[in-house]
């Protein structure tokens, strides 16, 4: 028997976060919403509601790597606003290797016949829901 999975996918941008929840299987991700960033409290606000609602087990955090593998400034600040985020929300975060996947989640609009310009927070959401499959994956 399979163990139930509640975990959040976070795609923490400058401007906006996208998330990305899961079937309680822990099999698929799929996209939530996305937040525009205006202040922690109002990101938490949001956050605790969805965490509560879901029942979230935990947070998992996309960490945008360099290509070559490095942890850069971007990466280190995205660490240190999901560690925020984990202590407040007292929920753990586990961190998943997120390189390509805004690029990806391009294509998948592209491929729909859109505009990825005209869709940021579609990219964010899609992008939130990859970061959370590859950490579903990891885990099977």
């Amino acid at each position: 028997m399979l163990n139930e999975v509640s975990a959040l996918g976070l795609d923490i941008g400058r401007r906006r976060i996208g998330i990305a929840g899961c079937d309680r299987t822990g099999l698929i991700a799929f996209g939530l919403k996305t937040l525009e960033r205006r202040s922690f409290q109002q990101i938490v606000t949001i956050l605790q509601g969805i965490v509560a609602e879901r029942q979230i087990q935990v947070l998992v955090v996309g960490l945008p790597y360099t290509m070559n593998g490095a942890m850069g400034a971007q990466a280190r600040q995205i660490k240190a606003f999901a560690r925020r985020l984990s202590k407040t929300l007292n929920v753990p975060v586990e961190y998943v290797d997120e390189r390509l996947t805004s690029h990806e989640a391009e294509q998948m609009i592209l491929a729909e016949g859109h505009s990825p310009s005209r869709h940021k927070a579609v990219i964010d959401r899609k992008a939130a829901a990859l970061i959370l499959q590859r950490w579903l994956d990891l885990r099977s």
